[in-house]
């Protein structure tokens, strides 16, 4: 028997429960994890508040661990071998929260020995989502500016550093001025903070006016009126999510006169790819390599304050990644 995070309802984090639940033997093509460390992301709190989700329900996207099994078909893999899990699956089909996890070998990737099993948890999805916006649709390049709102998510952080990887500049969106120092910190080559100053006129100020080519947005509602305001010419704006709780709207003229591109984005999209997802991964194993990427972790929880860990993300004051910590 081992320990299962569940939720018999949906709702808040307290909801989640840790079941006794027997775990079952890896099946043809899949692997079985004993996890060390588990990421938690925003959409787990998405997952968890679904109501059409079937009840009970595990729950996660990421882990790392040791293999523990291994399934038929499956090469390249040896037990006991440090693994962990790209966000390329749902939770329906394959919830990774707990002490052991059965997950699809084509998504469980040896990390490197470098990396701490908290780091190796926070890896994946953030990664992965930056780089499939920024690298694989946006194209940045070297001396482009790029718009980060929700900067101090892991996603943004994971953003700020591929920008400085390729040159560009990074500019980090926050509400308050509480974060400020963190960011810049952080690597933003500049931060905004939305709840004081004028989006429009600061991009102006920082780009002598050419406007920013990248948005990487993951919050849509009425801010979006801004960030097209803030675009240069041509520019490509990417939604990657929905934070905001109001309608978002979208300021057709700006959008015409300024030729650009609004393109919606899931991580899935690149890591149900086989060769999108390589391509990707050996991305973001050589920033590994060469320092340019680095995680950031938050907090870290046991698995047994699971809730406190959703608490935590829900609170949106986190700098970085949220993970939990499994007893060995």
């Amino acid at each position: 028997m081992s320990k299962i995070v569940r939720f018999h309802a949906t709702g808040g984090p307290e909801v989640l429960t840790l079941d006794d639940i027997e775990v079952r033997e890896p099946g043809q093509g899949e692997i079985r994890v004993r996890t060390r460390a588990l990421g938690v992301n925003r959409a787990d709190e998405v997952f968890r508040n679904d109501h059409l989700v079937e009840l009970p329900s595990g729950i996660g996207w990421e882990a790392s661990g040791e293999v523990d099994a291994i399934g038929p078909d499956v090469e390249g893999f040896t037990v006991g071998d440090a693994v962990s899990m790209i966000p390329s699956f749902t939770p329906i089909d394959y919830p990774i929260h707990g002490e052991l996890a059965i997950a699809p070998a084509t998504a469980v990737v040896k990390h490197p020995d470098t990396l701490s099993w908290e780091q190796a948890a926070a890896l994946w999805g953030q990664y992965l989502t930056a780089y499939g916006a920024l690298i694989e649709i946006a194209d940045l390049k070297a001396g482009d500016t790029v718009l980060i709102p929700a900067a101090s998510s892991s996603v943004g952080l994971a953003a700020i550093q591929i920008a400085r990887s390729v040159g560009a500049r990074p500019v980090a969106l926050t509400r308050t001025s509480a974060k400020r120092r963190r960011l810049l910190d952080e690597g933003a080559e500049a931060v905004i903070v939305t709840g004081e100053e004028d989006v429009v006129t600061r991009v102006n100020e920082l780009t002598d006016g050419h406007g920013a080519r990248v948005i990487f947005d993951p919050v849509g509602g009425p801010a979006l009126t801004g960030l097209i305001g803030a675009a240069a010419p041509g520019g490509t704006v990417i939604i990657y999510g929905a934070l905001s709780s109001e309608a978002t709207t979208v300021p057709v003229w700006g959008l015409i006169f300024k030729t650009l591109t609004i393109r919606g984005y899931k991580v899935h999209e690149l890591t149900t790819d086989v060769k999108r997802r390589k391509a990707a991964v050996d991305w973001v194993l050589d920033g590994l390599a060469r320092k340019t990427l680095r995680p950031v972790i938050d907090t870290v929880f046991p698995l047994e304050d699971i809730v406190g860990a959703h608490r935590r993300l829900e609170s949106g004051s986190q700098v970085g990644k949220i993970v939990v910590t499994v007893p060995r």
